[in-house]
């Protein structure tokens, strides 16, 4: 597991802790959803008390923001050969990614639903997830690189994740969706860049 600091450095012990509550969250989302989930929920699941659940994390959506980005930074990043076409080392990056919705898309989709927050803690997670994700997208783009390509191949892969998550689209497809966008926006259907 990525151990990352919600909101100050850590000790082991205190790292501990974040990891527990986390899994937590996972599995108290999983189990009751988004509207239902709390932060004493949370925290009766690691079998810790509210106030050391809220010493770590400020909200419900804090905690799955913290979720969502150590599912984005556990994601094992594709090797880029560049001379496989650009929609599918962008179809790759994405397809790795897709590893987050596997088995739990409700998760997901309740870490999406956190992610819309103001709360400047879930602000700085929403911020560092979209930086993983575009600077992967950015690696698989490959040099020289278009910035406006990586932008809107990030939006799409957002956009297509809200979607999936609205029930409009199924997150498996979410691949395959942002591939063939990359392949209208590039004219490349098949062509390397």
């Amino acid at each position: 597991m990525v151990q990352t600091a919600p909101r100050r450095h850590l000790t082991e012990r205190q790292a501990e802790a974040v990891d527990h509550l986390v899994a937590a969250t996972a599995l108290e989302v999983g189990a009751c959803g988004y509207d239902a989930l709390s932060m004493r929920g949370i925290a009766r699941r690691a079998g810790v008390a509210p106030a050391t659940a809220y010493t770590y994390f400020s909200s419900k959506d804090h905690a799955l923001g913290e979720l969502l980005l150590r599912r984005v930074l556990d994601v094992p990043e594709p090797a880029v050969d560049p001379g496989v076409p650009l929609a599918e080392r962008l179809e790759r990056v994405v397809d790795g990614l897709g590893a987050i919705t596997a088995g739990d898309p409700e998760v997901v989709a309740a870490c999406t639903q956190a992610l819309l927050s103001s709360h400047p803690d879930v602000k700085r997670l929403r911020d560092r997830i979209g930086l993983e994700v575009a600077r992967r997208v950015a690696d698989a783009a490959g040099r020289p690189l278009d910035d406006r390509l990586v932008r809107v191949v990030v939006t799409t892969y957002f956009g297509s994740l809200l979607m999936a998550g609205m029930g409009h689209m199924p997150y498996p497809e979410v691949p395959g969706f942002v591939a063939d966008a990359a392949r209208l926006m590039t004219g490349t259907d098949g062509a390397t860049r």
